[in-house]
Formats: structure tokens, C-alpha cells, sequence
């Protein structure tokens, strides 16, 4: 807030505006790259303890090398949403330590090259111990393609944290994957190879499917 002197900043509620995509070479460059860099930077520590801000986050460091002003706009606009939600933080309670994950994706979302966000958070019992939002590696041909890629992405992150667990020595039973593709999930678990899917073959190998088929669910 002080870098950018915006400690008496009105707050706002919400991170970004309605729709906004951030284009990479549009607009008026910025005239201090170093202080979008040093604040963007600076974010990224608040993304360890706010999972909230992850998206948002994701999307304004993609232009780190030349930002434009439209991008330190939306940096700002983070900014102000933490003014007025300094008191959010993350609260671990005792109970179950069962694992559950959620996996979504952004099909085509990024307007600049038109990949794929994937998003994912994994809960042990209530508390969310694992989050993440970043872009595919390639681009997905359909959403279902899209979702099947966040689902492998979540299920290897799951399988980490299972094995962490092993290691400590707690007993979990079979995590499910949540997601809300009817499509990905049918893929997952009967993984049919044609025209539409051959490509999708060469990126998942087997044991990805199988730790694939053994944990989604609806």
C-alpha cells in the first residue's frame, strides 16, 4: 500500500471487474516496471495464505516483463479488495483428516493465446491445504479437454499429498475429485481413444488414467 501510495485508497469488494481480460499488448505501457514487478512479487507471498486472491494474481503476473497500465489498474484493484479484506485469513480446526479435492477449468480463457486456466484446491478434512490456479500448457481443443486436464493436473497434486500422509504415517481413505464435467468424468473413467481424443493419449500416460479413474467422482 505504501509503494504505490494507496494507503487511503478507497477499499472495494470484489478483485477484478465483470468479464475483464487483460490483454497483453494493449493499451499504454507502464511507466515504472520495476514497481509493477516489486507489488506483483510482493502478492505473490499473500497467495500462501489467501487462496482468494490466487486467480487474480495469476493473471496480473503474466505481464511482468511489459506491463501496460491496464494491467497495474488491476493490480491496484487487488490491492483495494485487501484494504477492505485485511482480516480474511485461513482458520484450521480439528476434525477430520479426510482428503477431498475440487478441480475446475477456464476453457480458452486466457485471450492472448487462448489456453486454458486450471483451477484446484485440496482440503484435508475442512481445512484447504493445497490451491492453485495456472495456465494449461497447451492449448484444449474443447471444454471437456480443458476439464480433463485440470483433473490430471489435481489428481497428481492429490496423489503428493497422499503420499506425504503415508510417509506421516496417518491413515486416509480413497480422495474423491470433485468436478463438474460429465464429459472429463466419463473420460476419466473409461478412457475411449478415437479421433477427438488421440492427442489427448500422447499427453496422459496410463498411470496418470488410472489415478485418474480411481478418484473422480461428480
Amino acid at each position: 500500500m505504501f509503494r504505490t501510495n494507496m494507503v487511503n485508497a478507497k477499499a472495494c469488494a470484489t478483485l477484478c471487474l465483470p468479464y475483464q481480460r487483460l490483454l497483453k499488448d494493449d493499451g499504454i505501457p507502464f511507466d515504472n516496471p520495476f514497481l509493477y514487478q516489486s507489488i506483483v512479487g510482493a502478492l505473490q507471498y499473500l497467495t500462501f495464505t489467501r487462496p482468494d486472491i490466487a486467480f487474480s494474481f495469476h493473471q496480473v503476473c503474466q505481464f511482468m516483463q511489459k506491463p501496460m497500465l491496464d494491467h497495474f489498474t488491476a493490480v491496484k484493484q487487488i490491492l483495494r479488495y485487501l484494504k477492505g479484506s485485511c482480516h480474511y485469513g485461513l482458520t484450521f480446526q480439528k476434525g477430520s483428516l479426510d482428503l477431498t479435492a475440487f478441480s475446475d477449468a477456464d476453457w480458452a480463457g486466457d485471450p492472448n493465446d487462448r489456453r486454458s486456466t486450471t483451477g484446484l484446491v485440496v482440503f484435508l478434512g475442512s481445512n484447504p491445504v493445497s490451491w492453485s490456479s495456472k495456465n494449461q500448457h497447451t492449448v484444449s481443443r474443447s471444454s471437456t479437454e480443458a476439464e480433463y486436464r485440470a483433473l490430471s493436473t489435481t489428481s497428481a497434486e492429490l496423489d503428493w499429498i497422499k503420499q506425504l500422509l503415508v510417509f506421516l504415517q496417518v491413515p486416509i481413505l480413497q480422495p474423491p475429485v470433485l468436478l463438474d464435467n460429465l464429459s472429463a468424468i466419463a473420460l476419466s473413467f473409461n478412457f475411449v481413444q478415437h479421433q477427438r481424443t488421440k492427442h489427448i493419449e500422447i499427453d496422459f500416460p496410463m498411470g496418470y488414467r488410472d489415478l485418474l479413474s480411481s478418484t473422480s467422482g461428480s
